[in-house]
């Protein structure tokens, strides 16, 4: 692969984490701040992406697959996308804006399959070609957040209309992207297609079973990071939060490169402890943190985001690789997505907000208040019980094989 086509993918995923990170990290913080909605709401409105990600296995498998160029298929999406985030942040009510986010959740979260699966269908050796290009959709999200929170608008529309307006600028740039038409369209379109039944069988595997139950469970808790803490840091007075939060972020890159050194002492199992210990620590800072003499507290529980994501599901997509066969592995990938980003954090969307509306302590001049403590302490004991569990029913073989394959994935981020 060429520099130029590398250039172009990497714009390309840029402009696709660009998008999602300059609306939804302040989401709530405007709706509660600017629209007043409550706690239940906040909860189901940053809920609406983990429907996309429930669908987006099927629409890429059924569709993308079969029918449509890829380009050619993101152009509309991501146009059809720019319409409709515009037409969310003009909304005042609930019903209507919840409709419309939901509407354009459908028409993103597939994208990010789609942008992945043109990526790769370039790529001679994707093992080592595809991590520099992918880590570029990581620093759109960072750039989106500085860009928000030096700007100071996070209570306001403008963040989603400025993703708005980068979904239209994707549309017309995905048009110039390399042609790739669809492999599949003789192939019968089957449920078993896009999740073949081998693949469910997995979970026969006892090892298997138990890392996909503790995955689905462990996003519950998740959720209440990315739907509430830019709430949070902005109602106790932390300033420019989504700069700050963007730090998560780099710390996650930074965490890429540690993963061959950890895992070849700790193996999976115990790497997997680790990022789920993370969660509970990070609340449990944030539940005692504040903006004056304990900012550290929140400093940390921001950049062990680094840990929380890399050592719990990039070890975690390592693990599937492996116990998959090579015809399964795309399809085993699908499925723990789907039962994580969308089951799991479908269930923490309504849990967060239901948790976030019982522990609303009256109005403050810009929104609700709210008993942050008592909020993120609910998380953290859940995260602490989860990881339990986990510890005493969980075991596994492949220490050396996962440690080889996380050697090659750190290779191909650097």
């Amino acid at each position: 692969m060429n520099w130029t086509i590398r250039g172009r993918l990497g714009l390309m995923m840029f402009l696709e984490y660009f998008i999602w990170g300059a609306w939804y990290v302040t989401l709530n913080t405007w709706l509660s701040t600017s629209l007043h909605f409550s706690g239940t709401q906040l909860g189901v409105a940053a809920g609406v992406t983990t429907i996309g990600a429930m669908v987006s296995p099927f629409f890429v498998g059924l569709v993308a697959d079969r029918l449509f160029a890829i380009q050619g298929l993101l152009a509309v999406m991501h146009g059809l996308g720019a319409i409709l985030l515009f037409l969310a942040s003009t909304q005042t009510s609930f019903t209507p804006f919840y409709w419309v986010i939901l509407l354009y959740s459908l028409c993103y979260m597939p994208t990010m399959a789609l942008t992945n699966a043109l990526a790769f269908r370039q790529m001679r050796e994707p093992q080592t070609e595809f991590g520099p290009i992918r880590v570029l959709g990581t620093a759109g999200w960072i750039v989106a957040g500085l860009l928000v929170g030096n700007l100071h608008i996070e209570p306001t529309k403008i963040p989603m209309q400025i993703a708005a307006a980068s979904s239209l600028l994707m549309a017309l740039y995905c048009l110039t992207l390399p042609n790739t038409p669809p492999l599949g369209r003789a192939t019968k379109v089957t449920l078993s297609s896009v999740f073949p039944i081998e693949a469910i069988k997995l979970l026969g595997n006892r090892s298997m079973a138990v890392f996909a139950i503790a995955s689905f469970l462990i996003c519950i808790p998740l959720q209440f990071y990315y739907a509430f803490t830019n709430l949070y840091l902005n109602q106790i007075g932390v300033d420019n939060a989504a700069s700050k939060m963007a730090g998560g972020q780099i710390s996650e890159l930074a965490c890429m490169l540690l993963i061959p050194w950890f895992f070849r002492r700790l193996g999976v199992k115990y790497m997997l402890v680790a990022g789920m210990s993370a969660w509970a620590i990070r609340y449990v800072f944030f539940a005692f943190g504040n903006s004056g003499s304990a900012m550290w507290m929140l400093w940390a529980g921001i950049l062990m985001h680094g840990i929380c994501y890399d050592f719990f599901f990039v070890t975690g997509q390592i693990y599937i690789d492996r116990k998959a066969d090579v015809k399964l592995r795309a399809a085993a990938q699908g499925l723990m997505t789907f039962l994580t980003y969308g089951a799991g954090m479908f269930v923490g969307s309504w849990l967060s907000g239901a948790v976030v509306q019982r522990y609303t302590v009256g109005m403050l001049a810009d929104g609700a208040g709210h008993d942050w403590r008592s909020i993120w302490l609910f998380p953290a004991i859940m995260s602490v019980v989860i990881l339990v569990l986990f510890l005493f029913t969980f075991s596994d073989r492949t220490k050396a094989r996962v440690a080889e394959s996380a050697e090659l994935a750190s290779q191909a981020t650097s």
